[in-house]
């Protein structure tokens, strides 16, 4: 199972988002990305797992983020790649700068 997010012309509230900017502390990052894979490894029999988060420019429908996840079940790999992306998008020191005509915004994550 492979979830990818693609960047939008759009977020809540706002129309003619043109691309985004990311930035992060890249040093606890990886900790958190390594601790949140283990706490899904622990929770599903998942074969292999691998999880990426892009920092810098990121245009319209290219990818921010990547979580693959492969198990023998779907049923496991389901639940484990929605953690892994729910977890990172929460826990993780990423932050996300929306730009559009006219201006650009810090925005906090969902």
């Amino acid at each position: 199972m492979t979830f990818t997010g693609t960047v939008r012309d759009h977020s809540p509230g706002r129309d003619g988002v043109s691309h985004l900017e990311y930035e992060a502390y890249t040093e606890v990052v990886e900790g958190k990305i390594v601790e949140i894979v283990g706490e899904a490894r622990n929770r599903w029999p998942v074969l292999r797992v691998a999880a990426l988060h892009r920092v810098g420019r990121v245009d319209l429908g290219e990818a921010s983020v990547v979580v693959s996840v492969s198990s023998a079940h779907r049923r496991d790999a389901f639940p484990a790649a929605r953690y892994i992306i729910d977890e990172l998008k929460a826990r993780a020191p990423i932050w996300k700068k929306e730009h559009w005509s006219g201006g650009s915004e810090w925005v906090e994550g969902a």
